[in-house]
């Protein structure tokens, strides 16, 4: 073998080692933009900020065949208040909810009547006012005007209602709107309402009455 080629031999052997040198630490080194396989990626759809929770729209899924209410939620009033099913008295007046410090914090709903869901008629609902503002009843005069919402949740169940009509009458004077069952489907919602002239009796009632929000156009569903 000559001199020439055993220095082209050396050569080729130089240049195969530094190819091979060259792929590995191509193959090796870490890529900036390569995502690290030890960290999930979420697309940016995904993406969560920190101490956030996600959760399902209200009134998304709203009920469509009758529930017995539970709980009732009113915006800057209360969140889930207890729904008492009261039998009417002995007069055919419907119940409210126990004289007491529970009591004043529940609604009382006139069961077995209409309920939340039907397709027509008043869900008859009513809670306490107290002298000293204390009671649902009281934050409800101060806080639930026409436009607001009112969400009425069943065991499996819930639907809301957007508030229509706020009412005072002399409650002396009853209210034959309040009890109507063949009308268009509500809620009305009354509480007992200033001057009050002893105890157990207010002059007025304020009466709030509701219709349900089935969907964006808050139409109701056909059947």
């Amino acid at each position: 073998m000559s001199r020439r080629d055993d220095v082209a031999r050396r050569s080729a052997l130089v240049a195969l080692i530094v190819a091979t040198v060259i792929a590995l630490a191509w193959t090796l080194w870490p890529d900036a933009n390569k995502p690290d396989p030890a960290k999930p990626v979420i697309p940016a759809a995904q993406e969560i900020v920190a101490g956030t929770t996600l959760h399902p729209a209200v009134c998304g899924n709203p009920a469509k065949k009758p529930f017995v209410p539970k709980q009732i939620s009113v915006a800057g009033v209360t969140n889930r208040a207890n729904v008492l099913a009261l039998p009417r008295d002995g007069n055919n007046v419907p119940q409210a909810p126990p004289l007491s410090d529970v009591g004043k914090t529940e609604f009382a709903w006139d069961a077995p009547t209409i309920k939340p869901g039907e397709p027509k008629g008043n869900v008859l609902i009513n809670a306490h006012t107290w002298p000293d503002g204390s009671a649902l009843g009281n934050h409800l005069l101060e806080h639930l005007n026409i436009g607001d919402r009112i969400v009425v949740h069943g065991k499996y169940a819930e639907l809301c209602y957007k508030v229509t009509k706020r009412t005072v009458i002399v409650a002396s004077d009853g209210s034959a709107e309040y009890y109507v069952q063949d009308g268009p489907p509500q809620l009305a919602l009354i509480v007992c309402s200033p001057p009050r002239l002893g105890p157990g009796n207010w002059y007025h009632r304020t009466i709030w009455y509701a219709s349900p929000i089935y969907g964006p156009d808050d139409s109701q569903p056909t059947t």
